[in-house]
């Protein structure tokens, strides 16, 4: 049967990617692309709803008639839009969901910054029985209000929706300028800031790659997740039975070992390594009850992160933009 899909935030790296594979897999389905800042091209299998979902009628609009909601739009650090658009924005399109009479399933794409991701120590596995831990900034506590959020319109309204909680998402070259010391770093944590600017510029010239440490000297464990691995989970979870009302931690089946990277790095490029201690802890996030209730599994393990990332060549039509540190 041929969907209605609303995707928000559907010019980011998420909503470009799930929308192009949602075409080639049902390209009997139909896109509906809210946009506010930046728009996409529209066709035949996909429309364009233009406004900010903090406006009612602009959320009204865009669920009007759609079969499943795919909730990507937020906003990183700015204190001036976040509640207009995570909580705000959100509560408008659950408000029209609830009283949708074509609405099948609501998809919530949330992020591990909700458990606090490497800001706070996790002696164990985080699942998804664990109690929100936000790191400070309202990006984080953002995540828990729409986690939050969601959860309740099941319990008030029987709403079908599931949240998939996704960690660092990486495309492209993305790890290989995670781990850049120049001004073209990509994300953080910033590594001049924890070693110093001349130190940082003479680590650029050579190539070589951070170690990440925590406070002990111990390389860090940190959770990514691939695009092409998120957008699997994504197309499974839009109408798998035991996805309604859950919450699935969607990551690598292991975290990435900074210092194995700096292993495989050397070992197949050559490059030399800087360990550098944080004040950052090593987590695991938990992903089986994705594997086990979905039966979705990622593709990429470290080796494949690290090489696809390494071996990426940009065309010259396609520039290296971040609109988003990270």
């Amino acid at each position: 049967m041929a969907r209605t899909i609303l995707v928000t935030g559907a010019t980011g790296k998420v909503g470009r990617r799930f929308i192009d594979r949602l075409h080639e897999t049902h390209p009997d389905d139909h896109v509906r692309a809210l946009c506010h800042t930046r728009a996409l091209p529209e066709s035949p299998w996909l429309s364009v709803v233009r406004g900010s979902i903090a406006e009612r009628t602009v959320a009204d609009a865009a669920m009007r008639g759609a079969t499943h909601v795919v909730h990507l739009a937020t906003c990183k650090e700015t204190p001036e839009d976040v509640m207009d658009v995570t909580v705000k924005g959100l509560f408008w399109l659950l408000e029209a969901a609830r009283v949708s009479p074509s609405l099948r399933r609501f998809m919530l794409i949330g992020g591990d910054a909700a458990m606090g991701h490497f800001v706070y120590p996790h002696p164990l596995p985080v699942t998804e029985t664990q109690r929100w831990s936000p790191y400070p900034g309202c990006y984080a506590l953002s995540k828990v209000l729409e986690e939050a959020m969601l959860e309740q319109y099941y319990i008030q309204y029987g709403l079908d929706g599931c949240c998939l909680r996704a960690p660092w998402i990486m495309e492209k070259d993305d790890f290989r300028y995670t781990l850049r010391f120049g001004d073209d770093q990509f994300g953080g944590p910033p590594w001049r800031d924890l070693i110093g600017a001349e130190a940082a510029a003479s680590h650029a010239a050579t190539g070589a790659v951070p170690i990440l440490q925590d406070g002990a000297g111990v390389a860090i464990k940190r959770n990514f997740v691939h695009v092409d691995d998120l957008v699997d989970a994504m197309l499974i979870a839009l109408d798998h039975p035991r996805a309604k009302q859950q919450l699935f931690n969607i990551c690598m089946d292991e975290p990435v070992d900074y210092a194995e990277v700096a292993t495989h790095l050397a070992r197949t490029r050559g490059l030399a390594s800087v360990p550098i201690r944080s004040r950052f802890h090593s987590t695991w996030l938990d992903n089986r009850k994705a594997r086990l209730l979905l039966g979705w599994k990622p593709l990429y393990d470290l080796p494949r992160l690290v090489d696809a990332a390494w071996d990426y060549r940009r065309a010259a039509d396609d520039p290296r933009k971040i609109w988003y540190p990270g």
